[in-house]
């Protein structure tokens, strides 16, 4: 089993293993060629990414969707409140575009989860709603939270907010991405630490352009002026749109393949008897009602894949 997280890359500064010590070369082969092939395909084939959003209705979800690719995905519809209990529904939501930057295609699919939680008050903390479906969702999918709406909030009611928050993650043993047992080095670790410490991201989501001292923002009109969401003195967007685009994208998908579907995998052979028992036997049976335990999610080598499902 590889206990990486992310597959060896031609370039990767990690040094040789002492037991293969590099081999003397006498001249040029053409292996750096290998990086133009793997960019030729991936530029005819593009990209595919999934994510799942999960939050009361109201929130602007799907302005925070339509912000993080700067494009009409999902078509907002403002939420009457003077229509009485907004409806409970078990179906899910998928929306599918093709989305193209400087000739690189990204297939992207945005799933919706509508009436999720919506007759549950959880102003203070996160619900027992919440807590169990994290509990499942962390071990199915990386899950990123985030304080929606955070414009609502003064800087002091944010940051307590998100102490009470990462308390209860921590308490019931919610693992949410990065997770620390797939970080490769000490830059991983450094960078993934700085991430973490911000988790969940306070944001606000805009579709709309305003003009601030003579340029073009994305932000939202208030009576007190604008709230500009690629301003980190406003809301911790930016972190965001890095992290899930910019930074760890690719990562997303490997850890969702190599470890998330192959447990999953690993889960349904065993239910159906067909993984014979012996050392490799791994009992990924229902869980109790007792938190999750502590231990570290099950590694396996890694495999190429195109399609990957987060969590928010």
């Amino acid at each position: 089993m590889d206990p990486l997280r992310r597959s060896p890359s031609p370039c990767s500064s990690r040094p040789s293993s002492p037991r293969t010590p590099p081999c003397e070369m006498l001249g040029y082969v053409g292996i750096e060629a290998v990086l133009d092939q793997l960019k030729i395909k991936a530029m005819k084939m593009g990209f595919e990414f999934n994510i799942m959003v999960v939050g009361q209705s109201g929130l602007g979800k799907s302005t925070m969707v339509n912000t993080l690719f700067k494009s009409k995905i999902w078509n907002c519809t403002p939420l009457d409140l003077g229509q009485g209990p907004v409806p409970q529904t078990l179906q899910l939501h998928s929306v599918t575009h093709v989305i193209e930057e400087k000739g690189v295609k990204l297939k992207l699919t945005v799933t919706d989860t509508p009436g999720f939680g919506d007759q549950i008050n959880n102003d203070k903390c996160l619900r027992p709603l919440d807590i169990e479906f994290l509990q499942r969702l962390c071990r199915t999918v990386n899950v990123v939270p985030v304080i929606a709406r955070a414009d609502s909030l003064t800087i002091e009611e944010r940051e307590n907010f998100r102490q009470r928050i990462q308390h209860n993650l921590k308490t019931h043993c919610i693992d949410v991405y990065p997770q620390k047992c797939f970080d490769e080095d000490i830059n991983d670790r450094i960078l993934n630490s700085k991430i973490r410490d911000r988790i969940p991201f306070a944001v606000v989501g805009a579709d709309q352009e305003h003009l601030v001292n003579g340029r073009c923002v994305l932000g939202r009109k208030t009576k007190w002026g604008i709230i500009e969401v690629e301003n980190m003195a406003h809301c911790e967007f930016p972190l965001l749109r890095d992290l899930l685009i910019r930074s760890h994208l690719q990562d997303l998908k490997d850890i969702t393949h190599n470890v998330h579907y192959e447990n999953y995998r690993v889960c349904r052979l065993n239910q159906s008897h067909m993984l014979p028992r012996g050392p490799g036997w791994v009992n990924l049976g229902p869980t109790s009602a007792s938190p999750p335990a502590t231990h570290a999610p099950s590694k396996v080598r890694r495999r190429t894949h195109d399609n990957s499902t987060e969590g928010f």
